[in-house]
């Protein structure tokens, strides 16, 4: 592989089981070559999300066997091309969407999967905005489609998804209501949305307050009983958009049954007769069924996401940037609920 020089290796991070951050491990060994339709990316940032959160406990609904390396998204930069690749795109810093796999130094990857990053993007901002923006895109824009006036509902406001969620909203001539704990209100406050602190007020009291007809979407990460309490918010028409069930991260048995709930709700939510939608958003729906309308979607969103970002629509939130040595660190801070934004890890070790 002539792009990478010397003795270099590739370093990934593997979790082996159903451990506590620490128990995550460092690993080394050869960096493959691309074969057929293949190129190999070497990481320039790869960010910490509920998902990893979830696989740690085990709980993450269609997550591998242990062992495996984590890892839900990445930017990098190409460096070499397999058979069949348009050789352009070598040295082109791209994003992806790859579920596991992401935390490491060098990623193999499908290039009908890699989405180029605009030039004068940042690594890690472009980070925030690959698995977060394709997520909050495709619930507002494909799913909900409110209108510009109208009003809707987001849970976790201030978290990966929500605080691109809430940005995308107010750009498309939406009222945006967003819980979060009160040290975040400021922060929500000056981008457009009218806080609720989820901790010490009666939410749907809260809401019915400042939208007494109702909302017209709400965007549900939550799970468990919040799931129903954000149905019975809606206005005559409204979509629910269920994505999530954080509710149950520390829950022990089975990690489907709080899926598969929602999913039951869901459906029959739309069976009765009044009018209103509710949907449990995947990223991955769809990808089995017709691999390349999946793609073209992607491909479509996340470009629209980063034209968004450009334009100053949305504002890419890092957390924290930690070398990828650090991921212990990482994971305890995206977990402890005092940050607004996403984690990001970084190539290199602790004092590199």
């Amino acid at each position: 592989m002539a792009d990478v020089k010397g003795n270099e290796q590739l370093v990934e991070v593997v979790l082996p089981g159903e451990v506590e951050p620490e128990g995550l491990r460092l690993r080394q060994r050869d960096i493959p070559v691309p074969g057929d339709g293949q190129i190999m990316v070497r990481m320039e940032a790869t960010g910490v999300s509920f998902a990893e959160q979830q696989m740690r406990r085990g709980r993450y609904y269609d997550q591998p066997p242990f062992p495996f390396v984590p890892g839900y998204d990445l930017v990098g930069t190409v460096l070499a091309a397999g058979p069949g690749v348009a050789p352009g795109l070598v040295g082109k810093r791209v994003a992806a969407l790859v579920k596991i796999g992401g935390w490491a130094s060098h990623v193999l990857l499908d290039a009908a999967d890699a989405v180029e990053v605009p030039a004068g993007i940042d690594a890690a901002q472009a980070e925030t905005l690959v698995v977060n923006g394709i997520t909050a895109w495709q619930m507002l824009h494909r799913m909900a489609r409110v209108r510009p006036g109208g009003t809707i509902l987001v849970h976790g406001a201030n978290g990966g998804v929500g605080t691109v969620l809430v940005q995308l909203a107010r750009a498309a001539g939406l009222s945006v209501i967003g819980t979060a704990s009160a040290r975040h209100h400021d922060a929500l406050r000056d981008v457009g949305v009218l806080p609720v602190d989820y901790r010490t007020e009666d939410i749907p009291a809260r809401v019915r307050a400042l939208a007494p007809g109702g909302v017209d979407a709400v965007f549900d990460h939550v799970g468990g009983r919040s799931v129903i309490d954000s149905w019975r918010m809606l206005a005559p028409g409204g979509t629910l958009v269920s994505y999530g069930s954080a509710a149950t991260r520390d829950d022990t048995g089975s990690k489907q049954w709080p899926v598969l709930k929602i999913l039951g709700r869901v459906w029959l939510w739309n069976a009765l007769p009044n009018g209103r939608h509710a949907y449990f958003f995947n990223v991955w729906a769809g990808r089995a069924l017709n691999k390349k309308r999946f793609r073209a979607r992607l491909h479509a969103d996340l470009t629209a996401v980063f034209a968004a970002l450009q334009r100053g629509d949305v504002t890419a939130r890092v957390a924290a940037q930690l070398p990828l040595s650090e991921v212990a660190a990482a994971m305890r801070l995206a977990e402890s609920g005092t940050v607004a934004g996403k984690v990001v890890l970084v190539p290199g070790r602790a004092g590199a």
